[in-house]
């Protein structure tokens, strides 16, 4: 079965920047009890607390989360649909630990499968999904890992799409942190499914339908994404807030909790990231999503000057009250010659927090820049030797 790989785009390459250690007044993050831990800010692709991101650990049930990846991408590619309904193998019947209770007799739609899956974190729902999508469990497990690697998850390795323990299947917070982003990112049609609260197919037992991830119902500004638990992982949960800021709109945070002692403590601990998160940094809009930053001259071109910005807003995570410590400055390569294709790019965006570096921000062709005629070339060599 060929899949398509969706790869890390640019800007999550560089994702998690951190403030500088240098920058005397950065909050330090509450203490958290847990494993690891880490609080991104999504909105202005920022770190603002991490502990142990890069230690290994199990993944228990958020190993969903890459299953749920994969079968987003099989139904925007139309290889699935959410009508359709898939078989119950025997396998997916016996599945061990959380369960929709699905069995043999039935046919279950993919839509009721993907939501006994988040909701319920079903793993017999679980394995119906990736057999219906691989084939069978160990081909899916193939495509898990291989999109792992397009995803740059580099410490990153399955060997189921429930999350049962077993030797090698690990992960890390930060590895985490880049799958959550880009399943938000890279799918906001499916987003809806990680905020439902109750779910459970008809015939199942009633006691069985409430959403684990206990901030759904604490907190009205969490709309996801994951819990899990084993033994071995303790209490896990990746918990995900939007919450509207004055000149910049939503801004969404993602907690990270690995190893918490109960299902109450990771939800307090998750809770505790996000609040502190949203109260200790405040975010600021500096440019609009298409807006021209910088207009410099172009030297040979049909235009005079060309456009350089971002085609998502320019937004940063700073300190309380240190908006106005925020400084930009751009440096780029001159003279600009022509021609400039849309989405090249052309220069960097340095911002600054009290004259400490905070991010470097790639600059992009926003309109193409035509090559001029023949003449009006020729001028532009003779100024250009002048100057």
């Amino acid at each position: 079965m060929n899949t398509f790989f969706r790869t890390c785009a640019a800007p999550l390459v560089a994702l998690f920047v951190w403030l500088p250690a240098a920058f005397a007044q950065a909050p330090q993050p509450p203490e958290i009890a847990a494993r690891s831990f880490m609080l991104v800010d999504v909105t202005a692709n920022q770190v603002l607390g991490a502990r142990d991101i890069d230690t290994p650990v199990e993944p228990a049930s958020l190993t969903k989360l890459m299953t749920q990846y994969i079968v987003f991408d099989a139904l925007r590619a139309k290889k699935i649909d959410l009508k359709q309904a898939l078989p119950v193998s025997v396998r997916a019947w016996k599945m061990e630990g959380s369960r929709m209770f699905i069995d043999p007799a039935m046919k279950v739609p993919v839509d009721d499968l993907i939501k006994g899956m988040i909701v319920q974190s079903g793993n017999d729902a679980t394995i119906a999904l990736a057999e219906g999508v691989g084939g069978t469990v160990e081909r899916f497990v193939e495509l898990m890992n291989q999109q792992a690697k397009a995803l740059g998850m580099k410490n990153t390795t399955y060997k189921n799409p429930e999350g049962l323990t077993v030797a090698g299947h690990t992960t890390t917070a930060r590895d985490l942190s880049i799958l959550s982003n880009r399943i938000m990112q890279d799918f906001p049609e499916y987003l809806s499914y990680y905020s439902i609260k109750k779910y459970r197919y008809e015939g199942t037992p009633t006691s069985n339908d409430t959403n684990r991830n206990l901030l759904l119902f604490r907190d009205p500004t969490v709309d996801g994404l994951k819990t899990g638990h084993t033994d071995a992982a303790g209490y896990c949960l990746i918990a995900t807030a939007k919450r509207d800021v004055p000149n910049v709109g939503q801004r969404r945070l993602l907690a990270i909790v690995l190893g918490a002692t109960s299902e109450n403590a990771r939800a307090n601990e998750a809770q505790k990231l996000l609040n502190w998160g949203y109260t200790a940094y405040d975010s600021v809009k500096l440019f609009d999503a298409n807006q021209a930053i910088v207009t410099p001259q172009v030297w040979k071109g049909a235009l005079k000057t060309a456009k350089l910005g971002r085609t998502q807003p320019v937004v940063v995570a700073v300190p309380a009250g240190a908006g106005p410590k925020v400084k930009t400055q751009v440096a780029r390569a001159d003279p600009l010659l022509a021609p400039l294709a849309a989405g090249q790019q052309v220069g960097t965006l340095k911002i600054t927090v009290a004259d400490q570096p905070l991010v470097d921000l790639p600059l992009f062709v926003l309109e193409p820049v035509e090559q001029a005629g023949w003449l009006s070339r020729s001028w532009d060599t003779v100024r250009l030797w002048i100057k």
